[in-house]
């Protein structure tokens, strides 16, 4: 494991601006064919340190710090995910990128459905997903098996958005509490390496983080993933997940795409590539090279 940023050889943080004038910052090191990470709500590239150390000795990695995240700029306005995809677009053509390989985690992979959904695939290679629910938001005229293969974790968008931003009382009858629950559980070193360079680095704004996540809830990426996937796929997702039945149905519906799964020993709950990135870095180099 790193435990300064200079172990990271090459390690470099820049920044770009977008069309509407937000500069966001980002995080590169290594060479070769490049990969880029779009983080989840509330992740930045502090939080990717072991997975750079890696994949850097292969790759050339990027990880996108998103607007209102991380050591990007906090701004009041573009806080939905179609401007986040319009963002992870004008990055690309920032970099000069015919193609990369993708990896969106949580939010991130809802971010790069709307990119595909906007732009299709054409600067796309491979794209993998890690552990984001199809749909968040459980419609109420839904049946169990429709909540399952969407993944819906909520009934009440505000109110998750209260419980995961300001703390706001929440059960599990209304919210999926287990993320939250799971966040907490630092018995891998490498989530507790990765997590205190998060600390030490950079300071999130809870109210700029806010702004995003309700629009982010009530997104639902079904015909996305089972009509526009024209790339090789991949999904991530573990027993101690409860977004795992959609992950499940999301690789029967894309031809060809493959599904990791991964054990409660394993780590296989929401922050599988951090608290795990050995074998994540191990899966995902098998699927790019596939």
């Amino acid at each position: 494991m790193p435990h300064k940023l200079s172990d990271v050889a090459g390690l470099q943080i820049k920044q770009f601006k977008t069309n509407d004038g937000v500069a966001l910052s980002y995080w590169e090191a290594g060479q070769g064919e490049p990969l880029i990470f779009v983080p989840g709500w509330s992740s930045h590239g502090a939080q990717y340190i072991n997975l750079l150390y890696l994949l850097s000795k292969d790759y050339h990695v990027y990880v996108l710090d998103p607007r209102n995240q991380g050591l990007s700029q906090k701004v009041q306005y573009g806080n939905r995910i179609a401007r986040h995809a319009m963002d992870l677009r004008q990055f690309g053509q920032h970099l000069g990128l015919d193609s990369a390989s993708y990896v969106g985690h949580s939010m991130g992979a809802a971010i790069l459905w709307h990119y595909v959904d906007l732009f299709g695939t054409d600067s796309v290679r491979r794209a993998a997903f890690v552990d984001q629910p199809i749909s968040i938001y459980a419609h109420a005229d839904w049946t169990e098996q429709e909540r399952l293969e969407a993944g819906g974790s909520t009934t009440s968008p505000e109110r998750m958005v209260a419980a995961f931003t300001a703390g706001g009382p929440v059960n599990a009858l209304v919210t999926d509490l287990k993320v939250l629950e799971r966040s907490q559980r630092t018995d891998s070193p490498y989530y507790r390496n990765s997590e205190s360079f998060a600390a030490a680095f950079v300071q999130n704004d809870p109210a700029a983080l806010a702004r995003v996540l309700f629009n982010h809830t009530v997104n639902d990426w079904r015909d996305v993933v089972r009509y526009k996937l024209t790339v090789p796929v991949a999904f991530f997702s573990g027993e101690e997940s409860n977004n795992l039945p959609s992950q499940r149905w999301a690789q029967s519906v894309v031809p060809g795409a493959q599904l990791y799964a991964y054990s409660s020993a394993e780590q296989g709950d929401h922050f599988l590539m951090f608290k795990n990135p050995l074998r994540f870095v191990r899966d995902l180099r098998t699927f790019l090279a596939r």
